[in-house]
């Protein structure tokens, strides 16, 4: 019986560290959890929600426009953004407007949020030329901006993002449970 029971614990702290090896193999290298620190992605994301970012999309896909990744900004923080431009995109704003490569593009996630500022301009106007000296998004660059344009540093302040700083794209806020969603677009 002695024999069985000591079995019975070798075997459950084997499978107890497996588990941990593959629990940090799979956040290590798969996915991480991230939380949102502050107001530059309302009304999609708030302060304090919970998210699944996927690292290992952008190894077997392209970067999308209007992805929400999170990306390193510098060596002690990470940002949580909306791409909205990649490599050889022209990026202008007019009234209010994006337009990329000479055509006007919807932004549906911002309709809820421009609602309460009727008789604000939301973004500003600008085009790349001013905010860079470029006419183009550059090879192996991002141009980046929080939903909240209101009030957040992205691209226009601090320029194009390195698509190396990407550490993945947002795939699930988990919390709060009641606003669970997949789905960062506005469709």
């Amino acid at each position: 019986m002695g024999k069985t029971n000591k079995n019975s614990l070798s075997d459950w702290i084997k499978a107890a560290v497996i588990a941990f090896v593959i629990y940090i193999l799979i956040r290590t290298f798969f996915f991480s959890s991230y939380d949102v620190e502050g107001k530059s992605m309302q009304p999609t994301l708030e302060d304090g929600n919970k998210l699944v970012v996927n690292k290992i999309t952008y190894q077997i896909h392209d970067i999308h426009r209007f992805d929400i990744i999170v990306f390193h900004a510098n060596t002690k923080e990470d940002y949580v953004k909306r791409v909205i431009g990649i490599a050889g995109d022209r990026i202008r704003y007019k009234n209010d407007w994006l337009y990329v490569n000479g055509k006007k593009v919807d932004e549906p996630y911002l309709e809820k949020w421009k609602e309460g500022f009727p008789d604000q301009d939301f973004t500003g106007d600008f085009t790349l030329k001013e905010l860079t000296g470029g006419t183009t998004v550059p090879e192996g660059k991002l141009f980046v901006m929080g939903d909240n344009r209101l009030e957040s540093a992205d691209s226009r302040h601090f320029g194009f993002i390195p698509v190396q700083n990407v550490v993945g794209k947002v795939d699930v806020r988990y919390w709060p449970l009641k606003e669970f969603n997949y789905r960062f677009t506005g469709e």
